[in-house]
Parts: structure tokens; sequence; C-alpha cells
């Protein structure tokens, strides 16, 4: 094993390494958002506890014309964005409350969406599930 699978593998082990999948609505006449991509995954890695290189963020951008919400019409100001969290374990719950709330707020911060537009999914635990270069995550 390298040295970098080596040392990505303890830091999964851990847990220290999250995935952070963040998809933006966006208006499809409109220019595309400029995200921040580096500012984005070094202030998620600061509220997740990661060391550097260790939380890695993904961004997939979604036209409107594929979205919609029931019985209602967004407007262009109010479009959202999702984001799905995986980590090798969940904290604990008052923990987990609170760390959503910052990973809202940076999400939101970051992509140009209201706080209330932001909607964070977490994963199952990764542990059992999750291998980084084929060594499972433990």
């Amino acid at each position: 094993m390298n040295a970098l699978l080596a040392e990505t593998v303890g830091a999964a082990t851990i847990g220290a390494m999250p995935i952070v999948d963040v998809e933006v609505v966006c208006d499809p006449e409109a220019a595309p958002p400029r995200i921040d991509m580096r500012r984005l995954a070094d202030e998620l890695g600061r509220v997740l506890g990661s060391p550097p290189g260790r939380t890695w963020v993904r961004l997939h951008l979604l036209s409107s014309a594929h979205y919609a919400e029931n019985e209602a019409a967004a407007l262009p100001a109010e479009l959202p964005a999702f984001a799905t969290v995986l980590r090798a374990q969940l904290p604990a719950e008052a923990e987990l409350a609170a760390e959503a709330a910052a990973v809202t707020r940076t999400i939101a911060s970051c992509v140009g969406r209201p706080f209330e537009r932001v909607h964070v999914q977490y994963a199952p635990a990764a542990a059992g599930r999750q291998a980084f270069g084929g060594v499972l995550v433990r």
C-alpha cells in the first residue's frame, strides 16, 4: 500500500474524511453560479473538524427545469440547495444538530442561497460501507 493510501486509510478509520455532495438548483436562463469550491471545502472542513485534505466536496448543478415543489412555484431567488454529508460515524444527536446548522450556514454563505433554502441530509454512517482505494472504512 502506498504512503498516501495508508495515510488516507488511517484517516478513514477514525472518521476524518467526510464527503459532502452539494446540489444547487439553478435558473437555466441565468449564468451558472460562481462558487469558490476551495472556500466551500475549507469552511466545511473546519465545521466538520477534519484536517487539511480530508474533507471532500462535490458540486452538482441542477436546472430548475428538473426541479419542482408540489403545488408551489419556486421563484429564482428561492431556488434551494441540497447537501448530503457522509461520515464514518455520526455524532450524538445534540452535536449533530449543531453541526447540521453550521453546515447549512456554511453552504448558504458559499453558494448564495438563503439559510432557509439549504437542506442538509446525513447519510447513514459509512463505516463498513465505504471504501477508499479499495480499503473499507472501519
